[in-house]
């Protein structure tokens, strides 16, 4: 929280509260601004962290079959609105020479990610490059299914609408009976 200035944010949020017309002194915001702050802080710590770290410690495994960890829950704030879009991510990739990481390294690098200003796109894309960079896979598959309250809340008002996105990239981008497989996986309850 160091690279955040929480001094500002609440002056910030203060000032869109008087903007909206409301009362800053009013007994139930009195700490609003505070809070947000500290809310901010957390929701964007991504922003100071990098994905890559969690993949600095692998291990060698007789395994380069496919390794997917599937439904990883998340959630972000849209760079255009600043409201949050939360859902699940799939991530799966196919080691090589036996280059393995933790499992629970994918949902981190996932939540990283997610935890700053984003665009659902930037989220699979940047959590694809990172392990491909990171873990030199035979390929990886990333699929991210979201609710965006950008379009719940606003605009369209359109609850329970998701949108699906997915990278592919090795042999992913290549081989559709691979591509398939883990899709198929990914469907399964």
């Amino acid at each position: 929280m160091s690279n955040v200035d929480l001094l500002k944010i609440e002056e910030a949020v203060k000032m869109i509260l008087e903007a909206v017309g409301e009362d800053v002194n009013r007994e139930g915001l009195l700490d609003t601004p505070k809070r947000v702050a500290k809310m901010y802080a957390e929701m964007f710590s991504g922003l100071h962290e990098d994905a890559k770290d969690y993949f600095r410690t692998v291990f060698h495994e007789d395994h380069e079959e496919l390794v997917l960890v599937k439904d990883i829950p998340f959630y972000s704030m849209c760079e255009h609105h600043l409201v949050p879009f939360y859902g699940k991510a799939h991530v799966a990739y196919i080691p090589n020479d036996g280059i393995v990481a933790g499992l629970s390294k994918l949902g981190r690098a996932v939540e990283t990610i997610a935890r700053r200003p984003q665009l659902q796109e930037r989220i699979t894309s940047a959590v694809a490059e990172t392990i491909m960079e990171m873990l030199s896979p035979k390929g990886v598959y990333v699929v991210i299914e979201a609710e965006h309250m950008c379009m719940t809340m606003r605009g369209l008002k359109k609850p329970g609408s998701k949108t699906v996105t997915s990278v592919a990239r090795g042999i992913y981008e290549e081989d559709e009976v691979k591509r398939r497989e883990v899709l198929s996986f990914i469907q399964m309850s």
